[in-house]
């Protein structure tokens, strides 16, 4: 209940300050559970992944830091959010979401190269879609990486692409490299589709902090 009534008033608030958002492609989102995963390029992109795959919910994972704060803890755990240590991930970050995965009325929102302004595609999210035995689900975002921007109500662009299966069989090595890169190729058809100009500018004042704080 709390997730439906969040993200109806996200809605809003998103077309309160933006109002230029269309969302592409969702044919090709799969019925049952999946992993969408996505070029990470602004704070605000995981929240527009979850709005244009409604009406699917979605869980996410968040560093574990902002759980101590009860108030947020709270908001956090009743918007389907869970713990990760981003030092020591440890087996709970791969377990939590396979389980919930399973039960199949949750998708999990990931981004494989973690930090906004890296280019290099983790494992973490082949491998959860691996053992939930559902596939991945590819999406960008193109708009505004500025809020500045956001309220100047500069187009912003979310578009899916077709889903990708996991092959059966042992998660090798070669098998992970060989996702990995159709998932990078993925991003980049997406983003030609959207815009054959498109080239991501990162927010350099955040990439200087992400930077300094080790996040890069």
């Amino acid at each position: 209940m709390f997730y439906s009534i969040a993200r109806g008033i996200v809605r809003a608030l998103i077309w309160l300050l933006n109002g230029n958002t269309h969302y592409e492609n969702k044919d090709a989102l799969p019925d049952g559970a999946y992993v969408l995963v996505g070029p990470h390029r602004t704070w605000w992109d995981p929240i527009l992944f979850a709005l244009a795959g409604a009406p699917r919910k979605f869980m996410f994972m968040a560093k574990e830091e902002l759980f101590h704060n009860p108030i947020l803890r709270w908001i956090l755990v009743h918007a389907n959010g869970f713990p990760v240590n981003r030092a020591h991930p440890g087996p709970s970050a791969i377990k939590t979401p396979v389980k919930k995965l399973r039960q199949g009325n949750l998708s999990l929102i990931m981004f494989p190269s973690g930090s906004r302004y890296s280019n290099e595609l983790k494992g973490g999210a082949v491998l959860i879609a691996k053992m939930a035995r559902v596939p991945l689900v590819p999406a960008v975002y193109q708009g505004p990486v500025r809020f500045r921007d956001l309220l100047l109500r500069k187009r912003i662009t979310i578009r899916f692409g077709a889903p990708i299966e996991i092959p059966a069989g042992k998660l090798t090595d070669e098998t992970q490299k060989a996702l990995g890169e159709q998932m990078q190729a993925a991003f980049d058809q997406l983003d030609v589709e959207i815009n054959p100009n498109f080239k991501y500018v990162a927010n350099d004042k955040k990439y200087e902090e992400e930077k300094e704080h080790g996040q890069v």
